[in-house]
């Protein structure tokens, strides 16, 4: 009896497996995202798992390569409607039986073969010779350094194609030795170089995705390996693209804080006001005063300013400045009078020094 029993939860368990198996991988939950996330999102979470899950970060994990594959396997899966849909329904055998599945590499093709180096140069790097880098500045919004964004620029990139003959290429300076007669020699030194295919240099263009993601900051790099200028002994040089940000009409940034100016009229500045302010990404900041508020008063609304590049969960402080108008239109004697008596402030004059108060 015993025995059947255990025989059947074999079978079960043999049975769970090859289903398993043949449904194949996961891709949602590779990319730890929804079967209803949009491409935006699919991108974005391919990114951040790329730069922790690959390989050169996780050395001590054997299993390290494996799951970068999956990755980009997922990516390329769920990244590409028409591959989308066929494996919502039939899973990942129907693609590879259709032949849809290439095994290419999507982070080259997502990210313009975009590289992580995460420490380590091999002494091959040194020695090949490389093309010069491009370092081009992006111009991006406060409101895209808020929230994150997907940029497309389109490069025109030189790529070197066969062409008729050879050339001589990998010239480099040797030492030969000269026989001169018996017991007679010189050393002296002499450019050797190789025989190569002759190449030929053809602008194509490019398309290339920038990320913008939320809390970067002035200056900070993206580097594409290889998109910069090809070098006809050696590899290409890379594209390095540098954050620029724009000149906001409402908010400025200083690291993680924003600082932005409200001018209030001298009514709402004595007796409150209730106003709100619209956000970098459309979200309502109230203000609300009860008291009085003068010239200069700044208040702070915590973990409304810019999220850390680092931990997005965290924000930094929006400052708010306020400027009274006063009005601008005279007063009768009377309505003078009735100031007088409504503030019951009197003459306040104090001489002092503005640069060290009082």
């Amino acid at each position: 009896m015993a025995a059947a029993q255990l025989t059947r939860i074999f079978l079960v368990n043999l049975i769970l497996c090859v289903l398993f198996v043949l449904a194949g991988r996961d891709f949602y939950s590779i990319l730890g995202v929804s079967r209803n996330a949009n491409t935006h999102t699919i991108k974005k979470a391919y990114r951040r798992l790329a730069k922790e899950l690959h390989p050169d970060k996780n050395k001590d994990d054997p299993d390290s390569s494996q799951k970068f594959q999956d990755l980009g396997a997922a990516y390329e899966v769920l990244s590409d409607t028409e591959k989308r849909e066929m494996y919502d329904r039939c899973g990942e055998e129907c693609l590879k039986k259709d032949g849809m599945m290439n095994n290419a590499d999507p982070f080259a093709s997502f990210f313009g073969d975009f590289g992580f180096h995460f420490g380590g140069d091999s002494q091959h790097q040194h020695e090949t010779p490389k093309g010069a880098n491009i370092v081009m500045e992006l111009p991006v919004t406060l409101e895209e350094l808020y929230s994150g964004n997907f940029i497309e620029i389109t490069r025109n990139k030189p790529v070197m194609k066969a062409a008729a003959g050879t050339r001589k290429c990998n010239c480099r300076q040797e030492m030969v030795t000269r026989n001169l007669g018996p017991g007679r020699f010189q050393m002296m030194q002499q450019t050797v170089c190789d025989e190569c295919p002759n190449v030929r240099l053809v602008n194509e263009e490019r398309t290339l995705e920038v990320e913008v993601e939320p809390g970067m900051v002035d200056g900070q790099e993206t580097r594409f390996t290889a998109e910069g200028e090809p070098h006809l002994d050696g590899d290409p040089g890379d594209l390095i693209i540098k954050i620029r940000t724009q000149p906001h009409p409402v908010f400025e940034r200083v690291q993680d804080d924003l600082y932005a100016n409200v001018t209030i009229s001298l009514q709402d500045a004595l007796i409150g006001f209730t106003m709100e302010i619209d956000h970098l990404d459309g979200h309502k900041v109230t203000i609300q005063r009860d008291k009085i508020t003068w010239p200069g008063a700044r208040i702070r609304k915590k973990g409304e300013g810019m999220p850390n590049y680092e931990n997005n969960n965290l924000h930094g402080t929006l400052y708010i400045t306020f400027n009274v108008e006063f009005p601008k239109s005279e007063f009768s004697e009377t309505e003078k009078e009735d100031i007088k008596k409504l503030l019951r402030q009197g003459s306040v004059n104090k001489v002092y020094n503005g640069l060290r108060g009082y």
